[in-house]
């Protein structure tokens, strides 16, 4: 099977999203209330990364299960 760069890809998004995510998770709420109205930005957009990230992997997996086998 050839090299699939959906897996890097989705390891690296995994990874950069679990960081911001945890970032935000511990991030000073006063300066959330200052800066952004509240929203837990770092938080949002980590999750969204994790999500975009796990996709990419999940979508490497399957396809590496429908390869057909190598001779």
């Amino acid at each position: 099977m050839p090299f699939d760069v959906r897996l890097p890809i989705g390891l690296l998004f995994l990874a950069i999203g679990g960081i911001l995510g945890a970032f935000g998770l511990m991030g000073d709420r006063a300066v959330l209330e200052a800066h952004s109205a509240g929203l837990n930005i770092d938080l949002i957009w980590g999750s969204t990364l994790a999500l975009f990230g796990a996709l990419m992997v999940l979508m490497a997996v399957i396809a590496r299960r429908r390869a057909p086998p190598e001779d």
